[in-house]
């Protein structure tokens, strides 16, 4: 098969941020100013010359562009089914794709004189690329992040730390990924002037869910060229992401969204338990509602309030969806799964002995979902997964919550 013109990304969002009934701008009037500035600069200067080519500059010599595409040989032999491939995002500067909206981030405030740039994160993957690009092109960096999740991932927070970035912590709710985001909204709103909210996932008001996407899309661009360079021009029988913001899902999905015979899954986190509270399975258990400033699918209670929310990782505690994940599955583009978080632990260790590869477990959902999908199939069927991130952040909360899996 040949590459083929990409009509899709072209056609959504449209004029008013919206993909199908979800998306939008439902943040305060307060910050739409600050709003339509970024999208104008970023419509501006995105295809220019210029912007592209210190985008690619950063990509190759501080990022490491591109990632590989990596055959797991003896995962694949062990289960006998379908051949299992992955996108190395792990491999990148910093350990996962979060760095590929964080480079593009930091270059387009520099184009608007912005000093300083504002984030949330919750695994600390996206708080450590934004403080690693932020040192890279000379700007401030303040990450917001939860309590819960900064004695999850101390390791993290001192390399922010040592990258120059403060750290702010959260302590309401859940104090997790979802108070992070409350807190940097609120802190982008009082900064506005002099910062750039540079968001974590592919959530949050117009433009948001546009740039982050268009910024990971080389995710699915590489991963296209390079499987259909490694298998004489086929593409793959299904691609693979796990979910909650949904941005390594958007990158990975966005070389292969406009060919109907590449199948799409999306794999949430199912936690300890279908009962409320105890997983963050949105697409699985939400409901239509409004989240950071967009229209998606959101856990929810009937009074409209978010749920709690949990899972064993913590990048993937978030009570909503991207409101473009959403679009797909309300579209039937999307093929959903949920795996449990002990399912995920053993992904892990797994993938540490069979390949050599520590994942985070983040990726782990992906990982065991795909290893699930080909044992059902046959072996001349392929499976794509995007490896979003490392586990180098998981190896002490794994090994004190879990032990050393050698029992």
């Amino acid at each position: 098969m040949q590459d083929n013109n990409r009509d899709y990304l072209s056609n959504f969002p449209d004029a008013n941020g919206y993909f199908g009934q979800f998306g939008g701008n439902h943040y305060p009037q307060a910050a739409w100013p600050a709003l339509k500035e970024l999208e104008a600069t970023y419509r501006a200067v995105r295809e220019t010359p210029e912007f592209l080519h210190d985008l690619e500059e950063a990509r190759i010599g501080f990022q490491g562009r591109p990632t590989p595409l990596h055959f797991l040989r003896n995962t694949t032999s062990e289960i006998g089914g379908a051949q299992i491939y992955v996108k190395r995002e792990d491999l990148n500067h910093t350990g996962a794709h979060k760095i590929n909206h964080c480079v593009g981030f930091a270059l387009l405030a520099r184009k608007m004189g912005k000093r300083k740039l504002i984030a949330e994160t919750g695994a600390g993957q996206h708080g450590v690329a934004l403080a690693a690009a932020s040192a890279y092109f000379g700007l401030e960096c303040e990450i917001h992040m939860g309590k819960t999740d900064i004695e999850k991932q101390s390791v993290n927070v001192e390399r922010m730390r040592l990258h120059g970035a403060k750290v702010v912590v959260a302590t309401t709710g859940q104090s997790a990924l979802k108070e992070a985001s409350d807190s940097a909204f609120t802190a982008y709103v009082e900064q506005r002037e002099h910062a750039l909210y540079a968001i974590g996932s592919a959530i949050g008001p117009h433009p948001f869910p546009m740039i982050v996407r268009d910024f990971q899309a080389v995710v699915g661009r590489e991963a296209r060229h390079q499987f259909l360079a490694l298998h004489d021009g086929t593409l793959p029988d299904h691609v693979v992401a796990c979910v909650a913001g949904g941005s390594n899902a958007m990158g990975i999905y966005s070389g292969f969204i406009d060919d109907p015979e590449v199948n799409l899954h999306a794999v949430e986190p199912l936690g300890d338990s279908n009962r409320a509270g105890r997983h963050a399975a949105t697409l699985s258990f939400g409901t239509p509602g409004t989240l950071h400033g967009a229209r998606s699918v959101v856990l929810q209670q009937d009074d409209g309030a978010t749920m709690q929310v949990r899972s064993v990782a913590s990048g993937l505690v978030y009570p909503g969806v991207g409101p473009e994940i959403a679009a797909l599955q309300d579209s039937g583009r999307l093929n959903v799964a949920v795996v449990s978080d002990d399912e995920v632990v053993r992904t892990f260790f797994r993938m540490s002995r069979s390949e050599g590869i520590i994942p985070a477990l983040e990726s782990c959902h992906a990982l065991t979902f795909a290893l699930k999908l080909a044992a059902r199939l046959p072996t001349s069927r392929k499976i794509l997964l995007n490896l979003s991130g490392r586990g180098d952040k998981d190896i002490d909360y794994v090994i004190n919550n879990f032990g050393t899996g050698f029992e």
